[in-house]
């Protein structure tokens, strides 16, 4: 079997489509300035966001304007936070910019600590953080008797 050459070394970028690409700029500007990303560049009609590693664009939608979770396609994006402190002060930044928070700061898989939101077309977005627990375990010297 011939090996690929070709190798991925992460994801660099994705792009949206919105129906109400003003409102969506506005929501999209605010996250990411509380997420730490810097504009990347503005075309007008094309808008992204980079923290360095990773860019987020969005444009205007040219077909249907409306998405579904559950549809064919994007199912959520999550961001990987620093802490599960990250978490929690990302989920009362969400609150106070009154996103609609589909499911709440919790754990939700073993040593997996996420928030859940939409955006203003409904596009279903995450906060997270795993290991962190488990890191601090190893971390901790163990107590010999």
């Amino acid at each position: 079997m011939a090996r690929n050459k070709s190798r991925v070394v992460g994801i660099d970028h994705i792009s949206i489509r919105v129906s109400d690409y003003e409102k969506s700029k506005a929501f999209y500007a605010g996250l990411f300035a509380f997420l730490g990303f810097e504009l990347s560049d503005d075309y007008g009609t094309t808008i992204g966001w980079t923290n360095g590693r990773t860019r987020y664009w969005i444009a205007p939608a040219e077909g249907r304007k409306t998405h579904r979770i559950g549809d064919v396609g994007f199912h959520h994006y999550a961001f990987e936070l620093r802490s599960r402190k990250d978490v929690d002060a990302l989920q009362a930044f969400l609150e106070k910019e009154r996103a609609r928070i589909v499911d709440p700061a919790a754990e939700y898989y073993d040593d997996y600590y996420a928030v859940f939101f939409l955006d203003p077309d409904g596009l279903k977005l995450e906060g997270m953080k795993y290991g962190e627990l488990t890191a601090r375990r190893k971390r901790k010297p163990s107590k010999k008797s």
